[in-house]
């Protein structure tokens, strides 16, 4: 924690030095108004949101603010208060001032008002901002089961978060934690951990089995226009449009520390990363694990969008300008690497399609298709080689379902063929943790999940999620010597 105190004042000596209205930094991935994005995009309301690639920054954010509040009359009474909420949140980013925040640091008068947003400590200027937050939790995790026995465990977690933008083009943000169990024995730690992305993360909660610490941070350049931005640094990132899990990048593992690009024109936006991963083999380290991905989003038109995703995973290379060619092709940079040994592939390559369409308003259809080690001379062959291997998703939205205001029903179903993620080369896997970067369903796997959310006010959510999934026993062989899969039930 030393150090990380240090990086935040040096931080603040930077910029004490230096009123901007565009706010670049990112809306953290666990923030409400994603859900509520979705919401105004499947009821027309926001149609250019793309809910593909989580998240998005704070100026992007204040432009949907606006966008919806201009439609304001057609929202139901609900969505009109969570859509105050937010103007009072974002209200910086929307305003340019900081008429509708308040500093704690300088005055408690406005501590218990719905129309300030509260800070530690506020600051703006016409080149930069600074805003410091205290964070603070406290979790009762429960567990009841025959799978997974019966546990009980208390959590408490304090930290700060430091954000801001200088000159209208350079966002900075770092969020750090520390956390203490509070009561529950060695075995309910393993039960948080394996229930917990975040604490599995995390070496000394495992061992010490009484503290944790995480962080998120990183720096993000964006061009006037917002037409290109990069950005390096630890923070989660989301890809792909499933409406339970995602196929591509989910929030199944913890954050990874990566270089990114974006380029945006008109319907068009790219995303290009490069990053590190946690790996093993069979419970050894693995000394660099690295990842390699693209996306393109192409917006057909209000109510159909479409996008199409690529990567690599590679082991043992702390670096290659191969994979970090921001345009490319990478199932081909992979196959035809300089330091490619021979016939053999020891890198994990992906690819993708996904889409998603509003056929009509209130309702929303999503398409997703992952292809892991596609080989065209073996894709029309039997599956020896373990390549072209093939997992699909499919799902459906219904905002006020029922005719209830406010009501969201979700059904989505996903098939996940043998050796999906799984590489012949256990270093490569698509995982980083040992946890899945993309759906947490494991190889040879289906699911049928159902939700209800309910946004009985604008302060309380109800939300029911039913998944049925099977796996399989994995490959066995008959007295014939032929083998098949087996799934139970």
């Amino acid at each position: 924690m030393l150090m990380k105190v240090r990086l935040l004042f040096v931080l603040l000596i930077l910029i004490l030095a230096s009123d901007s209205k565009s706010q670049v930094e990112l809306v953290p991935v666990d923030s409400p108004v994603y859900d509520y994005f979705l919401r105004m995009k499947n009821l027309g309301m926001l149609p250019e949101y793309n809910p593909g690639i989580i998240p998005i920054s704070r100026e992007a954010t204040a432009h949907n603010l606006k966008t919806i509040e201009s439609v304001n009359k057609k929202l139901s009474s609900v969505d009109r208060k969570l859509l105050s909420d937010f103007m009072v949140e974002f209200s910086y980013d929307l305003t340019g001032t900081l008429e509708k925040r308040a500093s704690l640091f300088k005055t408690t008068k406005h501590i218990f008002s719905d129309d300030k947003q509260k800070d530690l400590y506020g600051y703006a200027d016409s080149n930069a901002t600074l805003f410091l937050d205290a964070l603070g939790s406290f979790s009762q995790r429960e567990s009841r089961g025959d799978s997974i026995g019966r546990h009980s465990i208390s959590l408490g977690e304090l930290g700060i978060r430091v954000r801001g933008t200088l000159y209208n083009s350079v966002g900075y943000y770092l969020r750090a934690s520390n956390g203490q169990k509070l009561s529950g024995d060695s075995a309910d730690v393993t039960f948080a951990r394996n229930t917990d992305p975040k604490l599995f993360a995390q070496y000394k909660f495992q061992f010490e089995q009484n503290n944790f610490d995480t962080f998120d941070g990183y720096l993000r350049y964006r061009t006037p226009g917002n037409w290109l931005a990069l950005m390096t640094g630890r923070n989660p990132v989301y890809m792909g449009f499933g409406f339970t899990d995602r196929l591509f990048l989910s929030n199944n593992t913890a954050a990874f520390d990566y270089l990114r690009l974006d380029l945006a024109y008109k319907a068009v936006a790219y995303t290009f990363m490069y990053g590190s991963l946690r790996g093993d083999s069979l419970g050894r380290e693995i000394d660099a694990k690295n990842i390699a991905t693209h996306r393109l989003d192409v917006m057909f038109s209000n109510s159909f969008r479409m996008g199409f995703f690529e990567s690599v995973i590679s082991a043992n290379t702390p670096f290659s300008f191969t994979f970090l060619n921001p345009i490319s092709f990478l199932t081909s940079a992979e196959l035809n690497k300089s330091s490619q040994p021979g016939a053999n592939n020891d890198n994990n390559s992906l690819m993708g399609l996904d889409m998603l369409v509003n056929p009509v308003k209130s309702l929303a259809f999503q398409g997703s298709l992952l292809v892991d080690d596609l080989d065209f001379s073996t894709l029309f062959k039997d599956n020896s080689s373990i390549t072209n291997k093939f997992a699909w998703q499919l799902g459906a939205m219904w905002e006020n379902a029922f005719t209830l205001p406010n009501l969201r029903f979700t059904a989505e179903y996903t098939k996940l063929d043998p050796f999906v993620y799984s590489h012949v080369s256990n270093e490569t896997e698509y995982t980083h943790w040992d946890l899945p970067l993309g759906h947490h369903l494991q190889p040879n796997s289906d699911e049928i999940a159902f939700g209800l959310e309910y946004d009985i006010t604008n302060r309380i959510n109800l939300s029911l999620l039913y998944q049925h999934q099977r796996s399989a026993n994995g490959i066995v062989t008959d007295s014939l010597g032929e083998s098949d899969c087996k799934l139970w039930r």
